[in-house]
């Protein structure tokens, strides 16, 4: 038995073109030698689910796509395909949809199994447009009976969590007493830092539990804030890893299925190299779907807006993105020099443009109404805003999206201005620390094998560069290096006060510390869509009450 793994950039919203892209990719695997083709979950209109789904015409499209789909597949002597879609609850109780696993096959379009346990993890809201399913689905074809499992409903092995479940029940557990002799498993998975080999050891559980070989197909490319892995695969009967799709790439793969004789193969990880790839493919997805080809970015001289153009330039190609350089009279020379070379490095192309002229007019505006108040933060804020006003002035006279430089760090603590270095269409490394945002540019540079981020930038103290004496966090908060691990412990381990306590951390610190992140939910609530690299990225569980008291 060959079954096709179709691994597909689909694009939310257009079930048209996505039913062309897995038509092209079954053409592919019938080239191949395959005998079933396999989509990842809710192929044809891409996953995360959105309020399209709550509109008749976007699910009436989504039914007409799949009949031509399989009126093409018997005209053109394609292999079936098995995929995932939305599909109208037979019954009037419940919502109005199920999320399904659908064969296409001699014309037909034939359920095969609704999704049972449904997802609400700030990604992907199942709850909010499916009826749950109450069984996994058993398909029979060419003498194998195979297990037809969506998402979560493979994942909730007790023995492999160890009692802490996410759901209750366990679909696959139910289904295989009557036995099968592999799973199928159309999956979804956006990524986060070790989800990639976290997500294949479970299957692998599964797949050794049951003595049965189990196949995955999961979603490739980015969807707004969410990038999805892929990373299909074939593991066989013992767990062990017999054939993968790569990671953030298109790809058709044929899985030659025989009994318990599946050959393992050696599976390596990277996390950094995971980490960049989701980024690039983050980028380019977000622009692309988008309707841009081109992007801008501010080019301050920091290590944040260094990165992000190195990501863009991989994402887009150099000739795609314009670099600003802004200097206000309080800019150094070194971060000037440090653009540059930024610039020269990447190959892009740059401008410069001093804001002096821009803030003296503001001074005079506001003089009247500043004259009796002392200089502050206010004036320095209108750097960044200036600096914000003059990228997206270009962005709108261009067509080039504008990206966004915040790092994870600055948007915990509030150190970014509203409408200003908060502003942009994408915040492309919003879900990384400021440490880690260190280790991937070496990461970066090691790769290269070359300066590809200078050496000056790495090296130099963090600083927005709005006084001339003023480092980041200098005057208020310790370095990040102390910073990020209490704001790690705090946001993605839901440590509170006590706990972090117990963990060595300073009292006092940790007190100015959450104090500054719960003042600071009202910019976060503000910002761009950050590319969700975590399981905890701000906004992707919900968010946190804006006008808060200081004893919670």
């Amino acid at each position: 038995m060959k079954i096709a793994l179709l691994q597909c950039n689909l694009i939310s919203s257009a079930p048209q073109r996505n039913k062309d892209i897995l038509l092209e990719a079954a053409r592919r695997a019938m080239d191949m030698g395959a005998d079933l083709c396999m989509g990842s979950e809710l192929s044809l209109c891409a996953t995360p689910g959105t309020d399209l789904l709550t509109r008749k015409a976007f699910v009436e499209s989504c039914r007409l796509a799949l009949e031509e789909m399989a009126v093409c597949i018997l005209r053109d002597k394609l292999p079936p395909v098995l995929l995932g879609a939305p599909v109208a609850n037979p019954v009037p109780q419940g919502r109005p949809l199920h999320n399904c696993a659908v064969l296409l096959r001699d014309g037909k379009v034939m359920v095969i199994a609704r999704k049972v346990l449904l997802a609400s993890d700030g990604v992907h809201d199942d709850h909010n447009y499916f009826e749950p399913g109450v069984a996994c689905g058993v398909l029979q074809f060419n003498g194998w009976r195979f297990c037809v499992a969506i998402g979560e409903d493979v994942w909730n092995d007790s023995g492999f969590w160890k009692g802490r479940r996410r759901f209750e029940g366990d679909p696959v557990h139910d289904f295989m007493s009557s036995g099968a002799d592999a799973l199928l498993n159309l999956t979804a998975v956006p990524y986060y830092a070790g989800g990639p080999a976290l997500h294949r050891r479970m299957l692998a559980w599964t797949a050794a539990k049951y003595r049965t070989p189990l196949i995955c197909v999961n979603q490739i490319g980015g969807m707004d804030s969410a990038v999805y892995t892929g990373g299909s695969m074939l593991l066989n009967s013992s767990g062990a890893l017999c054939m993968q799709a790569p990671l953030f790439r298109e790809a058709v793969l044929v899985a030659e299925l025989e009994k318990d004789v599946e050959r393992p193969i050696q599976a390596q990880d990277d996390d950094m190299f995971e980490i960049w790839q989701a980024l690039v493919l983050g980028v380019r997805d977000f622009v692309h779907k988008s309707g841009f080809t081109q992007v801008v970015l501010g080019l301050s001289g920091g290590i944040d807006s260094a990165l992000v153009a190195a990501i863009a330039v991989e994402s887009l190609g150099a000739e795609n993105v314009l670099g600003v350089m802004m200097p206000s009279p309080v800019s150094s020379r070194q971060s000037l020099e440090d653009s540059r070379a930024l610039a020269e490095n990447l190959g892009i192309a740059s401008l410069f443009i001093p804001i002096e002229k821009a803030m003296l007019s503001y001074d005079t505006l506001l003089y009247e109404v500043f004259k009796d108040a002392p200089h502050n933060m206010t004036e320095e804020n209108l750097q960044s805003r200036i600096r914000c006003n003059l990228l997206m002035a270009i962005s709108n006279k261009f067509g080039r999206l504008m990206l966004n430089a915040a790092n994870k760090s600055e948007a915990a603590l509030g150190h970014c201005a509203l409408y200003g270095d908060l502003s942009g269409a994408l915040s492309v490394i919003g879900d990384l620390y400021k440490c880690q945002i260190y280790a991937l540019c070496r990461w970066l540079n090691a790769r290269r094998g070359a300066e590809f981020i200078p050496a000056s930038i790495l090296s130099k103290q963090p600083s927005a560069e709005l006084l001339a004496r003023l480092e980041d966090g200098a005057e208020a908060l310790p370095p990040y290096k102390m910073l990020d691990p209490i704001l790690k412990a705090h946001i993605d381990d839901a440590r509170d006060d006590a706990e972090l306590i117990s963990l060595g951390f300073a009292p006092e610190l940790i007190a100015r510390v959450l104090k500054a992140c719960r003042k600071a939910e009202f910019k976060r609530q503000q910002s761009p869509p950050a590319l969700h690299l975590s399981a905890h990225a701000f906004g992707q569980r919900g968010y946190m009450p804006i006008a808060v008291t200081d004893d919670i």
